[in-house]
């Protein structure tokens, strides 16, 4: 009896212990850390869902739609839950390869993250974001996915909007493309971390990325109710995303269409032309009125990642690396073009405007003959008959007059420099400031460039000096690299005579894009301003309400008086009908619509001359300035002149329906309905 009364007591004592345990933890839950296990309960109990804006559209200046939404099916594979699996995924890849009829391999290479030494593709966004494996996928396909989701898990199919271009390949480089958000752009983009939905995707390029911020629009939130197996009960809270502003450009549809097949005719009819461009601006107010570069793509190629063999082929040499706008990054010699610079050169030099000049068939400078076109003497010429005949020795002469009045090979302490100056002037050697990325700022070789190349290449060059060209096959011409390898070697920091004199018609180490051409010309035919053109016109919401202009900035102005200004361009309006160009624009009504402009064939070693034309019209009151540019296009007259022909023909309507009735462009913003579509005019 005492021994169960022993046993009865320890037991209640047990009791007691553990009762006292129970209300120490309730204690605790409920008092010490109560606060904190609320917060995670109600954590547990509702998931936050980031819902991503409907991106704006970029619209063409009278609001026809440049790049629009479109929604699709899109298939997408959350790589962290397969990564999870024992086999790492690989069964749901397979049964997923059979569905979308793709490849395991191309699978598994497109959800593996980009990093060093990984080739395309790959996924270059967040690795907690779900990677879209295909935007094109039909309802059957979704069906088996969805219908079938615990064979699929970490796959989903769902709607979403992807951008499509109703141009095709027009404007590719000048509008970009999409590309999906990394970490480190989320880490260094403030705001944009708090915004990411895990399906967004950020501009990459041209007017994408420019004008991402407003075009992306804000994100809105939406907190679900979920029980604990992670199902959704309700919606406790929703904010709504705010769509992004639509991008009106200045762009003409019709004529970016004439021009981007003009400039890919020019090059088709040039054998071994590798490259082309054609730009066309608004000469009363600098806008961007087309922009087209050759070779071009596709865009819709980076849609859902790009392959390897798209990547490839968008950087191979075989495709004229297609990414890379000719019209602002591609670098060229402007021939003749540039004589407009050089004669400005003249007027500032102290030359006189209504002198005449001596116009050789060659001119000795530095004890080097330069030579007109062909070797043809021209005679006694006025600057104005200069240009439209193209003389070369006058600009020679003039150019190495003033080499010789800075010092020559001595240069003063401070040399003027005036052929450079003005160049400078005209906007040439720095950017235009254009509203696109990643643009060239050409080159304008004074004393002080040539000093700098020669610091950066002289090593190289006294050590070729030396050991010479064996790879080079052709023996003369390893000899010439071998003797020209020493000359730099030794004097190479020295601006030389022929260095001179190759400025002044735009030859030898000068480099300008064709907007840098364009926007010289502009401000020679208008009004004497150099602006930053601009393709971008203005912001819109999608209920149609401005949300603010974007002006064209004035960022210089040309040396010359407006009576020297007047007399070039005066000049350049009979290059078309009496001059260099009268080839190309043989029967074009000159009566009706007379077009100016300026002819230039440059010399590239080892390669067929670049051809160009830069031009205006109507002559009288200029509202386009039309610049066209075939590397390796031979003359310019025989091939960028009749592309330029071309695209006004398309303008105007010359033997064809005309893309700009009236040939005048609009200066009002299209107008758009309460709903966001756009009236039409």
């Amino acid at each position: 009896m005492t021994r169960m009364r022993a046993r009865l007591l320890m037991l209640h004592v047990l009791v007691l212990a553990l009762l006292a345990v129970l209300a120490v933890r309730l204690w605790q839950v409920q008092v010490v850390r109560g606060q904190e296990f609320v917060t995670r309960a109600t954590e547990t109990r509702t998931r936050t869902v980031i819902v991503p804006a409907v991106r704006g559209q970029i619209l063409d200046s009278s609001g026809r739609p440049l790049v629009r939404n479109k929604t699709a099916l899109v298939v997408s594979v959350d790589r962290t839950q397969l990564s999870r699996m024992p086999d790492g995924g690989l069964a749901v890849l397979k049964k997923l390869s059979a569905v979308l009829g793709r490849p395991v391999k191309d699978l598994q290479q497109r959800i593996r993250p980009c990093g060093p030494g990984v080739g395309k593709p790959c996924w270059t966004g967040s690795p907690y974001q779900p990677v879209p494996l295909d935007e094109k996928v039909d309802t059957r396909e979704a069906l088996q996915i969805l219908e079938r989701q615990e064979e699929f898990p970490g796959v989903t199919a769902e709607i979403h909007s992807v951008r499509q271009y109703p141009g095709g390949r027009a404007g590719a480089q000048m509008l970009g493309y999409l590309q999906p958000v990394t970490e480190a752009e989320l880490e260094k983009r403030e705001g944009l971390k708090a915004a990411f939905s895990g399906v967004d995707l950020v501009g990459r390029d041209g007017l994408e990325y420019v004008y991402d911020q407003a075009l992306r629009g804000k994100a809105g939130l939406r907190r679900v109710q979920v029980d604990r197996m992670g199902k959704p009960l309700g919606v406790e809270a929703q904010t709504t995303p705010v769509p992004g502003d639509h991008l009106v450009t200045s762009i003409d549809a019709r004529v970016q269409a004439v021009v981007e097949k003009a400039v890919n005719k020019a090059m088709k009819n040039a054998p071994g032309a590798d490259g082309g461009a054609g730009v066309v601006l608004d000469a009363r107010t600098g806008r961007v009125v087309a922009l087209a570069s050759s070779p071009g793509y596709d865009p819709e190629i980076w849609a859902g990642g790009i392959s390897a063999r798209g990547y490839q082929w968008l950087m191979s040499e075989k495709s004229g690396k297609p990414l890379v706008s000719r019209a602002i990054n591609g670098q060229f010699a402007p021939g003749s073009t540039f004589k407009v610079t050089s004669v400005t050169s003249m007027l500032r030099a102290g030359y006189p405007l209504k002198g005449t000049y001596t116009c050789p068939g060659s001119y000795t400078v530095g004890g080097r003959a330069f030579n007109n076109f062909r070797g043809i003497g021209l005679g006694t010429l006025t600057l104005h008959t200069a240009l439209v005949k193209s003389c070369d020795t006058i600009f020679y002469r003039s150019s190495y007059e003033q080499y010789l009045k800075d010092g020559g090979r001595t240069p003063k302490k401070k040399p003027k420099e005036i052929f450079a100056n003005v160049a400078r002037q005209f906007g040439f050697g720095k950017p235009t400031g254009i509203d696109l990325p990643g643009e060239s700022a050409g080159r304008i070789p004074d004393r002080a460039w040539k000093k700098n190349l020669w610091n950066q290449t002289s090593a190289t060059n006294c050590e070729r000096s030396r050991k010479g060209y064996p790879e080079v096959k052709d023996r003369a011409r390893a000899e010439f690299l071998k003797r020209l390898a020493l000359e730099n070697c030794e004097e190479g920091f020295l601006l030389r005579p022929g260095d001179a004199a190759n400025f002044s018609i735009g030859q030898g180490d000068v480099l300008v894009t064709p907007l840098q051409l364009a926007r010289a010309y502009m401000a020679l035919v208008s009004d004497g301003k150099v602006r930053s053109p601009r393709i971008g016109w203005a912001q819109v919401r999608p209920d149609g309400k401005v949300v603010k202009t974007i002006p064209v900035p004035v960022v210089g102005k040309l040396p010359l008086t407006e009576k020297e200004r007047l007399y070039i361009k005066n000049a350049l309006s009979q290059v078309a009908a009496d001059g260099t160009a009268a080839g190309a624009f043989s029967g074009w009504p000159m009566d009706k619509i007379r077009v100016g402009g300026k002819t230039g064939t440059a010399e590239v070693w080892g390669k067929r001359d670049t051809s160009w034309f830069a031009s205006f019209a109507p002559t009288k009151n200029p509202q386009y300035v039309v610049v066209a540019m075939i590397s390796q296009g031979g003359m310019g007259g025989s091939t960028a002149a009749p592309a330029v022909r071309e695209i006004y023909e398309g303008i105007y309507g010359i033997k064809q329906r005309a893309a700009v009735p009236g040939g005048r462009l609009t200066t009002k913003l299209p107008k758009f309905a309460p709903d966001g579509t756009v009236i039409r005019r």
